[in-house]
């Protein structure tokens, strides 16, 4: 989906200020990225799910990879959906935030949906990715901003999972499995604080 020669039609006027303040900050593409991630929302609500998948999926993938040290000056930042456009790039943990956040704008149900904490084998090295399950035993389909083709986790044997959450739980990940439920989410600082910068967006 380009990025450029969207329409403003069916965005809303919240964010359609939104989308000229973050052009007067940050530039005429940015004020189009923003624009274009609300028609991608508003074109794909009434589609069936791996329609939603793919549109979400391929959307986001459209942007930069730049480290957190690079980027934010800090070690780990987990950008809203909103400063991850503005800015055109973030790591791994941005991509998959900003997708799951869509996929729930769209009616995805929670339980649905978990962002997994994995290593990367291949490059040895962390890594996140979003995980849909279709039914609850079910094998989870993963997209990734490294291999951006929408896969079986079956099919994903250059990842290790160690950890997945979504916005009420907390899973360890097993080798079989969903993995053991060990609290709720908020046990992660990162996503607490995230989830308040997001809180002061929607006041």
């Amino acid at each position: 989906m380009a990025l450029v020669g969207v329409t403003q039609a069916e965005i809303s006027q919240q964010y359609l200020r939104l989308a000229q303040q973050i052009g007067s900050q940050y530039g005429e593409f940015a004020q189009r990225r923003i624009i274009a991630w609300r028609e991608t929302i508003d074109n794909n609500r009434s589609k069936n799910i791996q329609t939603q998948l793919t549109a979400v999926n391929d959307f986001f993938n459209q942007m930069d990879f730049v480290n957190d040290i690079d980027h934010w000056g800090k070690e780990d930042y987990w950008a809203t959906p909103i400063e991850f456009l503005s800015t055109r790039g973030g790591d791994c943990e941005d991509f998959t935030i900003a997708k799951y956040f869509a996929l729930r704008e769209l009616g995805v149900p929670d339980e649905k949906l978990r962002l997994v904490y994995v290593k990367a084998l291949t490059l040895n090295q962390h890594h996140m990715v979003l995980a849909y399950y279709h039914t609850p035993t079910a094998v989870p389909v993963i997209l990734d901003n490294l291999d951006k083709t929408i896969k079986p986790a079956i099919h994903r044997k250059d990842l290790l999972p160690i950890y997945s959450f979504n916005a009420e739980n907390l899973w360890l990940s097993k080798e079989k499995g969903r993995g053991e439920l060990v609290g709720g989410s908020s046990r992660l600082s990162l996503w607490t604080d995230l989830n308040n910068r997001l809180s002061e967006f929607e006041n």
